[in-house]
C-alpha cells in the first residue's frame, strides 16, 4: 500500500504492508481504525488506484497493489 500528499500525511508513513483485507471497504475501515480522522477524512473524499485503476467503489476486490489518493484539486 502506497500513501500519497494528505493520505500519507495522516498515515505518517508513504508506504507499509497492511493485513489481508479482501475489498476496497473493508480497507477503509482498517486504515481509519488505525489512523482515525485525518484518514477517515481522505477515505471519504479521495480514491483508491487497485492494481492501476482508480476505484470509489468499496465493493471492489483489493488487488496486490493499492495506492491511497487524496481528492485532487484544481480543474
Amino acid at each position: 500500500m502506497r500513501y500519497f500528499a494528505a493520505a500519507a500525511e495522516a498515515a505518517g508513513r508513504e508506504e507499509e504492508h497492511l493485513p489481508v483485507v479482501s475489498t476496497v471497504g473493508e480497507l477503509k475501515s482498517v486504515l481509519v481504525e488505525r489512523y482515525g480522522d485525518a484518514m477517515a477524512r481522505v477515505v471519504a473524499s479521495g480514491s483508491f488506484l487497485v492494481d492501476g485503476v482508480v476505484s470509489r467503489d468499496d465493493a471492489r476486490p483489493v488487488g496486490s497493489r493499492v495506492d491511497v489518493l487524496p481528492p485532487f484539486a484544481g480543474g
